[in-house]
């Protein structure tokens, strides 16, 4: 990329989206785009939570990641149908596996490529994902087949441990960042310690890298609660840990 990882735009946690919504491949997405020069044969999938592109943390952090130098894509993974914004609020009251169910990973993978097909299209030679929550899981997928060369999630869902960490150490050859945490049932702490054995070390030869953020839980790099200054410096961190990491390997 053309930043240093010195000159890294912060992170927002309130504001007005700046970006667009188009259609990309046939799938509606939200595109933010730098203002200034910018590599136009690269760009990044921002693969999102279940609350999806509309969700304004979403938005704004896809036009965090803009304003750092990338073209930043965010395909609608759930075709209209993501959860409301407080869906989970009140723990029982919405059938998280049954919406799951409407969403398999395979189904939600061709979305993406169909959107990738098109960025090819046009020029584009490189793509990075970055996966928050469920968009983790398309980000493995793609990377096991090939389809990117960066790859950093944040609190990893629907991961199978280990399972998918071996089949990304034999198969997947794009550098990898993970964003954990202290609270997560998603990707515990076992899970992690899973990860550092297989992939750390030195044993991934494209590159990985993990951090963990004290003080936080499952959701924090987009939803976190940054009246909590252990939350406010994970969300920020992981964000300035992702842009360093993609401005190095894409």
């Amino acid at each position: 990329m053309s930043l240093c990882s010195h000159c890294v735009s912060g992170v927002r946690h309130e504001g007005t989206p700046e970006g667009q919504t188009t259609t990309i491949g046939g799938v509606e997405s939200y595109v933010a785009t730098p203002t200034g020069d910018y590599p136009k044969d690269k760009v990044v999938l921002f693969l999102t939570d279940v609350f999806g592109l509309k969700l304004d943390n979403n938005r704004l952090l896809a036009d965090d990641y803009a304003r750092n130098g990338f073209r930043v894509v965010v395909p609608d993974l759930f075709e209209g149908d993501a959860l409301p914004a407080d869906a989970l609020n009140v723990p029982g009251a919405f059938d998280l596996g049954a919406w799951l169910g409407k969403h398999p990973a395979p189904h939600v993978a061709d979305i993406v490529r169909k959107v990738l097909a098109a960025l090819k299209a046009e020029g584009v030679k490189r793509v990075g994902a970055l996966g928050f929550c469920f968009g983790a899981r398309p980000a493995f997928d793609l990377a096991f087949a090939g389809e990117l060369d960066a790859v950093a999630v944040a609190h990893p869902s629907l991961l199978q441990i280990p399972a998918d960490l071996e089949k990304y150490a034999a198969s997947a050859k794009a550098p990898l960042l993970i964003n954990s945490c202290e609270v997560d049932s998603q990707f515990p702490k076992e899970a992690q310690a899973k990860a550092d054995e297989i992939l750390g070390g030195g044993k991934f030869a494209p590159g990985y890298e993990r951090l963990y953020w004290d003080g936080c839980t499952h959701g924090f790099a987009v939803r976190g609660d940054i009246s909590d200054p252990k939350v406010k410096a994970g969300k920020e961190g992981a964000f300035k840990a992702s842009v360093e990491f993609l401005i190095k390997h894409l």
